[in-house]
């Protein structure tokens, strides 16, 4: 380096050192679309992985200076890149309230598509801009260039490898255990997994792109080959036969499956340490003694709640899944194409949840579900809510609502179909205080949560109410209709108690299994089941709705079913290094050691099933749900 332009290179490396920090801010600026909020995140919450942030920026700008070997050059696409990829992840956020993933990169082959979703001006300005920047950076590289840093050929190959570290080794960020995973979790790196926007506006838009190239969805199990998974679908199709022998119906179609998960719910009487001065699910409990019911494990506490509807969809276990891969709706179904869910049974479907549709990414995994109809509050025209009233002082849509927009749904079909409902009347937090409320509660089991607990008591005391009058309702109408109703987990609020104590009994929620008198009336389901229904999952809704409506079975679900009929219900543990929490029928932990010859092949063919279906080569998709 000659002494004359040692200044100049030393001046070169520190607009470099700055331009990585500058455009990790104006990343963060590009997600929050506030100065404030951005400067606040980089400069003093999450110093941190801004700081990671911008070394990896530093390294792919000297990668690309190492590739071109011409300051101006690698300067010029270095802000290009960005620039684009800042505008888009922007434009993003406004429209789909979620970063730019690494799954938006297939969209790359429709850019034309993606063009005509922008305006004129903002195409106009992005181009005259890039012809300004490279022009600038051609003028500039011949009139200055050979005065600036030139490498050879080792300095070179080392700052290449080196950017291609920093970006490889993300592959393995969701990889518990792995040393990047490790490293995220040192600098604060935090996975709000409820909704990926949030993550990205603590990390960062690139931390989480990098951090979601990868997801191990499930080890894969001996034996798994494409002769196993052939012989399991003769095996199971086998099991269909023996099952279909007492099934009358055989058209599913023809019939109205409606799946609803209340927000939250689990009645808080079976809470240990909890006392409530009235009964607060009158009416459900009644529903419970007289038809199919039981007590659903549940896979999360005070959230999760994509997680179950995910299992009740497809009937697949989500503790048979890898550790890194903690939520199948963001991290799976939004690769998947056309993944096996009991949607694909029905000619009509729809799906309504009065709140945000993008959460968990529902507005894409409802389309790969093969749902036609999705009705949420941002959606408009037919496809509008039609009841959005909410209880007084409650920012949520009332579970009356709900019912109110299913019932009109249900009447919109003349045959059969498929409705999924998420309702949110009973979302946390639980602040609002009901009038004239009359419940009371003591005990240690809430902590310092009591009023909350009160609070939410009278919540669900008004979803028992609301329900059974939409039980009564759909008794009203001509035609078969079965109803699968559960809560997905219990809230938050119950923090007096030890989860390492009352593990099992934390999550436990309600279910129900309804059929309405014109299906009992014409021989299209029956009442009340009484076996291996005491507790379950919610991989066992598809085959209790399925047994309830004396439906015929695929080999697919002739395997759900006796999964759910000889196998303990299980669930991920949130308590010790153990993920997998089996429950037998009376309420006991069980030991997979513990399980039988039997159940210890039966758990074997399922997760072969799950593997081939998730992570493996599909080779039974196209025959074990026929």
């Amino acid at each position: 380096m000659q002494k004359k332009n040692r200044a100049l290179h030393i001046a070169q490396i520190i607009f470099i050192i700055f331009s990585a920090f500058l455009v990790g801010y104006l990343l963060d600026l590009s997600q929050t679309g506030s100065l404030s909020y951005a400067a606040k995140t980089v400069f003093q919450t999450n110093v941190s992985t801004y700081i990671v942030t911008s070394i990896i920026l530093f390294l792919i700008y000297m990668g690309l200076y190492g590739l071109i070997n011409r300051f101006f050059y690698s300067s010029a696409i270095f802000y290009i890149f960005f620039a684009i990829y800042g505008i888009a992840n922007r434009l993003k956020v406004i429209y789909r309230a979620e970063p730019i993933l690494p799954s938006d990169l297939a969209l790359i082959s429709n850019a034309k598509e993606l063009l005509s979703m922008v305006t004129a001006k903002v195409v106009i300005v992005v181009v005259v801009a890039i012809i300004v920047v490279v022009a600038a950076s051609v003028f500039l590289e011949m009139r200055f260039g050979k005065k600036l840093l030139r490498f050879k050929v080792i300095p070179r190959v080392i700052f290449v490898v080196l950017a291609l570290i920093s970006l490889g080794s993300f592959y393995t960020a969701n990889r518990e255990g792995s040393l990047t995973n490790k490293f995220l979790a040192k600098i604060g790196y935090s996975d709000f997994v409820v909704n990926i926007n949030w993550s990205a506006n603590t990390n960062g838009p690139m931390l989480t792109f990098l951090s979601n190239v990868h997801i191990d969805v499930m080890d894969e199990p001996s034996g798994y080959n494409e002769a196993t998974m052939n012989k399991l679908v003769k095996k199971y199709q086998g099991v269909a036969d023996d099952i279909n022998q007492d099934r009358p119906n055989n058209d599913l179609k023809k019939q109205t499956l409606i799946f609803v998960l209340s927000e939250s719910f689990a009645d808080p009487k079976r809470v240990p340490n909890i006392k409530l001065n009235h009964e607060v699910a009158p009416n459900l409990q009644n529903i419970k003694k007289n038809n199919t019911s039981g007590l659903m494990m549940s896979s999360g506490y005070g959230g999760g709640t994509a997680n179950m509807e995910y299992m009740t969809f497809t009937g697949l276990a989500y503790n048979l899944f890898s550790k890194s891969l903690t939520s199948p709706y963001t991290q799976l179904v939004t690769k998947q194409n056309h993944p096996i869910n009991i949607a694909n049974s029905f000619d009509t479907t729809a799906a309504i949840h009065p709140y945000d549709g993008n959460f968990y990414d529902r507005n894409t995994v409802y389309q790969k579900f093969g749902i036609q109809t999705f009705r949420n509050i941002s959606t408009t025209g037919n496809l509008a809510l039609k009841d959005v009233s909410t209880l007084p002082y409650s920012p949520y849509v009332s579970d009356q609502a709900t019912y109110n927009d299913t019932l009109d749904q249900i009447n919109q079909a003349k045959g059969g179909q498929f409705i999924n409902v998420v309702t949110m009347q009973n979302h946390m937090p639980y602040l609002t205080k009901y009038a004239n409320n009359q419940f009371k509660v003591s005990g240690k089991g809430a902590g310092k949560n009591l009023q909350q607990v009160k609070n939410y008591s009278k919540g669900i005391n008004i979803t028992d109410t609301s329900t059974q009058k939409f039980l009564n309702e759909l008794d009203k109408i001509n035609k078969p209709i079965t109803i699968v109703w559960y809560g997905d987990h219990l809230p938050g609020i119950y923090d007096g108690n030890s989860m390492s104590k009352y593990d099992i009994v934390q999550h436990e929620t309600d279910y129900f299994v309804y059929s309405n008198k014109y299906a009992l009336e014409h021989g299209d389901a029956t009442q009340k089941i009484n076996d291996a229904t005491q507790i379950t999952d919610p991989n066992g809704f598809i085959p209790l709705a399925l047994k309830q409506m004396k439906q015929k079975v695929t080999p697919y679900y002739a395997l759900l079913t006796r999964v759910q009929e000889e196998l303990p219900a299980m669930a991920k543990d949130s308590v010790g290094s153990n993920p997998n929490l089996y429950v037998d029928k009376n309420g006991k932990r069980v030991s997979s050691k513990d399980l039988t010859a039997k159940q210890k092949q039966l758990l074997k063919d399922y997760k072969l099933v799950q593997y081939d279906l998730t992570a493996g080569k599909d080779y039974s998709k196209s025959t074990i749900n026929k």
